[in-house]
């Protein structure tokens, strides 16, 4: 069809699956097998799963990997304004005509058959991947692992496992060992695994399905080490400790990711300038991330105050953030007010309650741009309350934000949290531009 778009594709592709989330991985085989096998004909794959952290620990990989002159690919997902964001070839996201040619080649492959959105698009990804040269490709899991669409990788050069916790417990179950059973699924016979800090039930299960696949692990706490001191950070083995700026990105959860990342680039044979480096380089938004342009933060900044957003959405990404702004309250003391919006699947309560006696208020959003509805301002309001929190409403972002600014004195710090797609929203404001919205 002359002149149309990758919007238009992604939508036919949508309407492949009556499930947004439906985790397999015969459809996605079946299609590779009829693009001629792309996931075979890959760069070295360092593949990466977990709850919280994975975006960051793919970020600080990528710099070291960067700064070590290496030619990088990376795939993420969700992404915040633009699909394109999710599919980055050499640092930059894939431009519109490559990336229209590949969704058109992965429909006609496809034939009409069955198949999610994010199946077609990752077969998308990788089709673009094994067509482009590279030193490396960092492959982000989407959801879980043992049966998420990118787990088709048979021989990854390595895995990494970030911290599990509780989320997407519809589909991953509600034990702590079961979703990190399913993450373990990533694990492959005889590849090196990075495993990052994990509870015990978490690591137990991890443990026992790198035993059966003979994959030897270089585990949090064991093998390694990482810490803040004195406004830098520690990284520690047996025989070796580096003495390493902080990392660009903000929070002593990023502490963690970092330290994660350099263990997987210690195991991918990068040196300490390497690392020094991607540590000072890395960029990630909506990672805690200060917003100082843009009409929203120019507002908010002429207001006297600060304006943050952070995309994490569940309880454990919500006790890292909290921590993170008690940190910042220690360095500058203003008052926090939060702007929330989440998904419905969410638990708001378990989030919030972390600011509890930390947050002054918290401003209720809804938002359309995600795979799932936005709970109503009534169900974040009423998470609010419980958490000891008082409360409001804006009717729109732009709105909350300037109630924000005027509901206390003296000028506040306003986070916008709660989602991923909520973050992205702000972000395509700052821009002035309208958020890309998929299924998946």
């Amino acid at each position: 069809m002359t002149g149309e778009t990758t919007g238009e594709v992604l939508k036919r592709l949508a309407g492949l699956h009556p499930r947004s989330i439906d985790l397999s991985l015969d459809r996605i085989e079946r299609l590779l097998a009829a693009l001629g096998h792309p996931h075979e004909k890959l760069p070295p794959v360092v593949h990466v799963a977990g709850t919280n952290g994975k975006g960051s620990v793919c970020a600080f990989l990528k710099a070291m990997c960067e700064a070590a002159g290496e030619r990088v690919h990376l795939y993420t997902s969700p992404h915040l304004v633009r699909f394109n964001e999710r599919i980055e070839l050499f640092g930059q996201p894939v431009d519109d005509a490559r990336l229209l040619d590949a969704l058109k080649r992965v429909e006609a492959a496809n034939g009409g058959q069955s198949i999610t959105f994010f199946e077609a698009t990752t077969a998308a990804a990788l089709l673009l991947f094994s067509e482009t040269p590279a030193d490396r490709l960092i492959l982000e899991v989407g959801l879980g692992g043992r049966w998420d669409a990118t787990n088709v990788i048979a021989r990854p050069e390595l895995t990494v496992i970030t911290p599990v916790s509780l989320d997407h417990q519809d589909y991953l179950g509600d034990s702590l060992g079961g979703i990190a059973g399913e993450k373990a699924g990533i694990l492959k016979p005889g590849i090196p695994a990075i495993i990052g800090p994990q509870e015990g039930e978490a690591l137990d299960a991890i443990e026992r399905q790198a035993f059966r696949l003979s994959a030897p692990m270089t585990l949090h706490g064991r093998d390694w080490r990482c810490w803040s001191e004195q406004g830098r950070i520690v990284f520690e083995e047996e025989s070796l400790v580096w003495d390493l700026p902080a990392p660009a990105l903000i929070g002593g959860h990023q502490v963690d990711n970092a330290g994660i990342a350099i263990a997987a680039a210690r195991a991918l044979g990068l040196g300490e300038e390497e690392v020094r480096a991607g540590l000072s380089a890395v960029r990630w938004p909506a990672r805690l991330q200060h917003l100082t342009r843009g009409r929203l933060a120019e507002l908010v900044e002429g207001g006297g105050g600060e304006l943050w957003v952070d995309g994490g959405h569940n309880p454990a990404a919500g006790e890292a953030l909290a921590r993170a702004m008690a940190d910042l309250e220690a360095r500058r003391s203003m008052p926090l007010v939060l702007v929330c919006g989440f998904s419905a699947s969410k638990d708001a309560h378990a989030y919030l309650k972390h600011f509890t006696d930390l947050a002054r208020w918290v401003i209720a959003v809804e938002f359309d741009t995600g795979r799932e509805p936005s709970k109503s301002v009534a169900e974040v309001q009423a998470a609010g309350r419980a958490a000891d929190i008082m409360c409001d409403t804006g009717i729109t972002l732009t709105a909350a934000i300037g109630r924000a600014l005027t509901i206390t004195r003296p000028a506040p710090r306003i986070l916008v949290c709660g989602s991923l797609y909520l973050a992205g929203q702000l972000l395509a404001e700052i821009e002035g531009v309208t958020p890309e919205r998929t299924p998946g």
